[in-house]
């Protein structure tokens, strides 16, 4: 079976969009729910897409996590970060479940996701935390970051910020997105979305790996620190993308 050939004019586009791709955070979103029965249904929701991610993984997506036991020990000492390649269009959603468990991820995304019909509704109640485009919401984004790291929670983000089905290249990604880890410190984890060719299915067979930890170097400049976690993290990540051995989607520049 041949690879599919795709052709991208820059990193910034997108090759798969949701509806209503421009919505936006509501003005009255509330970003941490006290109220109880609202924290029962989202306990239920967790354990529902667990079951969910599981079968996913197993059966469907034919996913294998390695050195899933670095994030069990990391959340022994209290919350953590994740950052991963954007390759899968609905394993990016789920698998942060399994791959983090016993510990509730939360996942930095668009706001447009807020937007897809019925599930984007559920989203946050699941653990989806908005990227707010105003200093008003930032405020409330950054608390909510925080009080999750001192719930010992995972926080997983995408820093390429745009998926690109079975891509086995990093793209780059901005030293910005880990701005997070310089102000709210906790150990940072690289997962590397990887792909194999499979001997019984077209689709090839994804390996995830587990790097880390990656921590705040106390010694360096906030913005020393930054440009280094970004350094380890990627070097990380470009290692373990060289594990991929087949390409079911070739992505190529545009040259005109």
């Amino acid at each position: 079976m041949k690879p599919e050939i795709r052709y991208y004019k820059s990193f910034e586009q997108d090759f798969e969009e949701t509806r209503n791709q421009d919505c936006k955070i509501p003005e009255n979103y509330k970003w941490i729910h006290h109220n109880l029965f609202y924290r029962f249904v989202a306990t239920l929701l967790y354990f529902a897409v667990l079951v969910m991610d599981f079968v996913y993984m197993k059966f469907i997506g034919h996913i294998s996590v390695k050195n899933r036991k670095l994030l069990k020990q990391a959340r022994k000492t209290g919350g953590f970060y994740v950052y991963s390649n954007h390759t899968i269009l609905f394993g990016d959603v789920v698998n942060p479940f399994c791959v983090a468990f016993p510990t509730h991820p939360y996942i930095i995304c668009s706001s447009s996701n807020l937007g897809i019909p019925v599930a984007g509704k559920m989203l946050p109640m699941a653990g989806a935390i908005p990227v707010p485009d105003n200093i008003h919401d930032l405020t409330k984004f950054n608390h909510t970051v925080e009080t999750r790291l001192k719930q010992n929670k995972a926080i997983f983000t995408y820093p390429e910020g745009h998926l690109w089905p079975y891509c086995t290249k990093i793209r780059p990604f901005a030293k910005a997105a880990f701005h997070l880890p310089i102000k709210y410190q906790a150990p940072v984890y690289a997962a590397t979305t990887t792909y194999q060719k499979s001997r019984f299915h077209k689709k090839p067979k994804i390996t995830i790996y587990i790097d880390g930890p990656f921590c705040v170097d106390p010694a360096l400049t906030k913005k020393q620190a930054q440009e280094k976690l970004h350094n380890d993290v990627k070097n990380a990540m470009e290692q373990r993308s060289k594990l991929s051995n087949y390409e079911f989607i070739i992505y190529r520049k545009q040259t005109s």
